[in-house]
């Protein structure tokens, strides 16, 4: 049973195609590449040119205009990357990068009107979400809790492992999602995954856009985004993106709404510094949210059943969250391909609500066995994150590397606080669990909190070694020294550690469009939980393994890929029981391994779309099967197609699909109930016609079968997830 106690205390408890270029085309591409590069002499141009008809002598020409690691996905119009740093801060395609990378761009969730972090990645090859409240998310992949965050590739501490609010997407370009360990670019290797959202930034030319929309259940949004210079000579430039959502919700009594403010200013001081400062702001409001969840099962063991909308919240209840982050960057571009990026992020993360809990299980005829539990709840999370490193080309053995090496600091504080209310304990009656009739009471029963800091140093390095045309090896380690100290909710909260993680990563060029890769990486991270003697959990440690063949066509606009992993981890964090309110926990070994299949990108001349597909077992050190809340075998796809007969009409479809997932609870003393939510599909349908080059309307309808399903096992309580759904929006662009 999850105790409201154990709810709230989150810082201590959280419940080409191959087809061949005519040699015209060639000759062609090779004039322009030529023409625009002013180092090239005319000589070298006619040589080209005599030498573009002969096709085995021909080179490989790629014309470009600065860095595609920096050309927003907006832009594009397309499903996939051609270049992404995410995985080792070295710009290098999909293809080129020994490791699972997906990438969820502006079109796709401009498409499917994904507002929000947690549709995001609900669409995201091998990525789960997890709802266990409605403000409160975790994220898991390969099995294990994505605690690896990153905002334009610097990590940010995640206090919890969990998202509060609802985390809108109008300020980002698009989301990348690196799965497996990834110690290069984070503070610790997890072998789940690292997501990083990356923001939109300035443009020089002026661009303007706006968008309204209706849904399901009131739900009205408006969205600004305007973005140019500010000065003649265009070496000054900035951008705004402001958002407003507000309605109500299939559940009951649940009223969301946020308000969403991003302003970034980049400044180039020289030719070859930038400067870039920004600031975002999010405020989400929770009338009426759920803390906790519905039982899962009666007092026999059968499962409950209660409608879609079904919610414990009171009338009064409130859960509310703002999240505040400030960041500098500075870039300077020094000679010979070399650069230095420092940045400096201060983020401030706070949470207040007046919440209640229902606990206990319920008799199936009476309804009775449910009891209260109110509780007053405000958090500050204030974190400060410095990043720097340096990265370029360098020259050995008559062929040209890659080098990274950086540092990193970061600190972050929490102080939270839960006044408990009077009448913790009373009875409820069948209705009055999940009515909202519960009177508010007084929150002066008893006090409990946190306050503590978190430290932690680290250093990383890495190099590419150019060892053949076809032969890519990337070594890099990270030394990481982390530390806590302070006190939650009675318990200390000190640990120190430290380790030092190698990763190794080797790519083969069967050809030019098919590479074959292996990488390896070690595994720390540093827990909070405690045992049933208060003391805290070792850090996690193991290994990851990663072998797959990627592949790319249509010059990078698809890219596919294929990968089988491994995790040998121990010391996971898995709870195993309660000491009065409080959970406890133990170190148990878990080794996931599974096959991933994805494919992204234009598919045809009209087509863009993804799919993504996993399949996995997660073991115990004695060949139990563990972590049966994930599921494992998960389905994501999705595509739109551009009409040829209606250039103005798009139409696609997403679905998801996962298959079943099941937790077992303790009923009475040694006897055991084990819930279970059967595989299901979400289906969705999304339409647009562009009415002119300005303006177009929008229609998305999801959840499309009104499929009722549980919405996560993570915790000992659920509840259901959106049935049929739907929105028109009408959008403006300059």
């Amino acid at each position: 049973m999850t105790t409201p106690s154990a709810a709230i205390r989150l810082s201590a408890d959280p419940v080409p195609r191959t087809s061949q270029v005519p040699p015209s085309l060639r000759v062609m591409s090779m004039a322009v590449a030529m023409a625009l590069s002013a180092a090239a002499p005319q000589q070298a141009l006619a040589q080209q040119l005599a030498a573009a008809g002969n096709d085995a002598a021909l080179p490989e020409v790629v014309v470009t205009a600065g860095s595609d690691q920096q050309t927003p996905t907006e832009k594009t119009g397309s499903y996939t990357v051609r270049k992404s740093n995410a995985a080792t801060r070295m710009d290098m395609s999909l293809r080129e990068t020994p490791q699972s990378v997906s990438v969820v761009t502006r079109a796709k969730m401009d498409d499917f009107k994904l507002d929000n972090v947690d549709q995001v990645l609900a669409g995201t090859t091998g990525v789960t979400v997890e709802k266990v409240e409605t403000n409160r998310t975790y994220y898991t992949a390969r099995g294990f809790d994505i605690t690896n965050f990153q905002f334009d590739g610097v990590g940010i501490p995640l206090t919890f492992g969990l998202q509060n609010g609802d985390l809108d997407t109008a300020m980002y370009d698009r989301v990348e999602v690196v799965r497996g360990a990834n110690g290069l670019t984070s503070s610790t290797g997890n072998p789940s995954a690292t997501v990083n959202f990356v923001r939109k930034r300035p443009t020089y030319d002026f661009q303007a856009s706006t968008g309204i929309s209706y849904g399901s259940w009131n739900t009205r949004r408006i969205d600004a985004d305007v973005s140019g210079a500010l000065n003649d000579a265009k070496t000054v430039a900035a951008r705004v993106v402001v958002a407003h959502e507000d309605g109500d919700s299939y559940l009951d009594r649940y009223q969301p709404a946020k308000n969403i403010f991003y302003g970034v200013i980049e400044a180039n001081l020289s030719n070859d510094t930038l400067l870039t400062l920004g600031y975002s702001y999010q405020k989400n409001d929770g009338k009426g949210a759920i803390w906790g969840a519905l039982p899962l099962h009666y007092t026999d063991g059968s499962p409950t059943r209660y409608g879609v909308g079904a919610s414990t919240s009171a009338n009064w209840s409130s859960w509310n969250s703002e999240e505040q982050r400030a960041f500098a960057e500075l870039n300077h571009r020094f000679g010979n391909d070399w650069q230095w990026k420092t940045t400096l992020s201060q983020n401030k993360l706070s949470t207040d609500g007046k919440l209640f809990y229902v606990y206990g299980t319920p008799d199936r005829v009476t309804g009775a066995g449910l009891f209260s539990y109110p509780s007053l709840y405000s958090s500050d999370n204030k974190q400060t994150v410095i990043d720097s490193y340096v990265n370029g080309k360098y020259s050995l053995g008559g062929r040209r590397h890659d080098l990274t090496v950086g540092a990193s600091w970061s600190r972050s504080t929490l102080d939270d606080i839960s006044h408990y209310g009077r009448g913790i304990g009373t009875p409820l009656t069948a209705a009055g669990a999940f009515d909202g009739s519960y009177p508010e009471p007084g929150f002066d029963a008893s006090i409990d909190g946190s306050s503590y800091t978190d430290k932690r140093k680290t250093l990383y390095g890495a190099t590419r070694l150019n060892l053949a045309d076809n032969l890519k090896l990337l070594l890099g380690a990270n030394y990481t020294d982390a530390s806590t100290t302070g006190i939650a909710y009675g318990v200390s909260h000190q640990t120190s550690a430290s380790s030092t993680t190698p990763y190794a990563g080797l790519v083969y060029d069967l050809n030019r469009n098919i590479s074959a890769y292996v990488s390896y990486t070690e595994i720390f991270n540093p827990q909070y939980q405690t045992d049933i003697t208060g003391a805290t959990l070792k850090p996690v440690e193991g290994k990851s393994y990663e072998l797959g063949l990627k592949t790319e066509f249509f010059n990078r606009k698809l890219n596919a890929s294929a990968a089988v992993f491994r995790v040998e981890q121990s010391n996971s964090a898995e709870q195993a029981g309660y000491i009065g309110a409080k959970a406890y926990y133990r170190g148990i070994e878990a080794h996931p391994e599974g096959l991933e299949l994805e494919l992204s990108g234009e598919l045809a001349t009209g087509l863009q779309g993804s799919l993504g597909y996993t399949v996995m077992t997660i073991k115990d050190q004695d060949g139990n099967s563990v972590r049966n809340y994930v599921p494992k075998q998960t389905l994501r796809a999705a595509a739109n197609y551009q009409v040829p007969q209606l250039e103005q009409l798009k139409i696609g479809a997403s679905v998801n699909w996962q298959g079943n997932t099941s937790r077992t609870d303790v009923l009475t003393g040694t006897q055991t109930v084990t819930t279970v939510q059967q595989g299901y599909a979400l289906l969705n349908l999304m339409a647009r016609y562009d009415i002119s080059k300005q303006l177009s309307v929008i229609a998305n309808l999801n959840n499309v079968t009104n499929k009722k399903y549980i919405s996560s096992l993570y915790a000992s309580q659920g509840y259901y997830g959106a049935p049929i759904n739907g929105s028109v929006a009408i959008n403006w662009k300059y």
